[in-house]
């Protein structure tokens, strides 16, 4: 008797014949995949700026050094948000900005401005352009409150 040479097809029916074959998947197949598309949409963000730490002083200096007398002096509407630092509240109808460079912004509030406690700090919610201008922005304190920024001061020690 001769064996006749079986197709590819033929060995594939023969194979499915088999008990169990329903089972097993031949090895050429991919495993199915699931495509999970997800969407974030950001609702808001707001930034927080620190309030300045106060260096605790170890030891008593033999003579303490003069407060710096600051002097304002005209600058840009705005301020990018990616040069703030830190925040110091000295005055309670501004707020000084320190800059990541060294320099010092003043930001005046407007006359309408209750008196807000910015203790841990400032909060700004950033505009589409990444600046923070007045006239035109607010500041929040962490309590809810929010002054409008009327103008923006750079400070520079007196001489």
């Amino acid at each position: 008797m001769t064996a006749l040479p079986l197709s590819a097809a033929t060995m594939m029916l023969l194979l499915l014949a088999l008990p169990g074959a329903a089972q097993r998947r031949p090895a050429e197949t991919p495993p199915a995949t699931t495509t999970v598309r997800t969407e974030v949409r950001v609702q808001r963000v707001i930034l927080r700026v620190p309030r300045a730490p106060f260096a605790p002083v170890a030891y008593s200096p033999p003579r303490a050094l003069p407060p710096i007398q600051w002097v304002e002096k005209h600058t840009d509407r705005c301020v990018p948000l990616q040069n703030l630092a830190a925040v110091t509240i000295n005055r309670t109808d501004s707020v000084d900005l320190l800059l990541s460079s060294g320099g010092r912004v003043r930001a005046r509030l407007a006359d309408d401005c209750p008196s807000l406690d910015f203790v841990s700090g400032l909060y700004i919610k950033p505009s589409g352009d990444g600046r923070m201008c007045a006239l035109r922005d607010v500041i929040r304190s962490r309590s809810g409150g929010q002054c409008r920024i009327a103008a923006f001061r750079a400070l520079v020690p007196a001489r």
